[in-house]
């Protein structure tokens, strides 16, 4: 007799992808805090770009990129308007 045993599939993780996007997020939230979005939005853009080579949830990972990246826009940002509204 053959049994047939239904096996589940296994979601298959993409860790640092994860990790960007949690880090891109975190820094958009802290984004006035003085220094430290800065690595923060550099790690999610580093992790972002690494697990784009995974075929797995590149959809977090393109999040972790853009979030990464439009962290380190905002910072600089604010201290270009920061610089321009005192003078220097």
């Amino acid at each position: 007799m053959e049994t047939n045993h239904n096996v589940p599939i296994q979601d298959q993780a993409n860790g640092l992808a994860v990790t960007s996007m949690v880090l891109g997020i975190v820094g958009l939230v802290l984004v006035l805090v003085p220094f430290l979005p800065y690595p923060l939005g550099i790690l999610a853009i580093i992790f972002g770009l690494i697990s784009m080579k995974s075929p797995f949830k590149k959809g977090f990972a393109v999040t972790g990129l853009i979030t990464g990246i439009v962290t380190i826009l905002l910072k600089v940002l604010f201290w270009i308007g920061f610089a321009s509204l005192f003078g220097i």
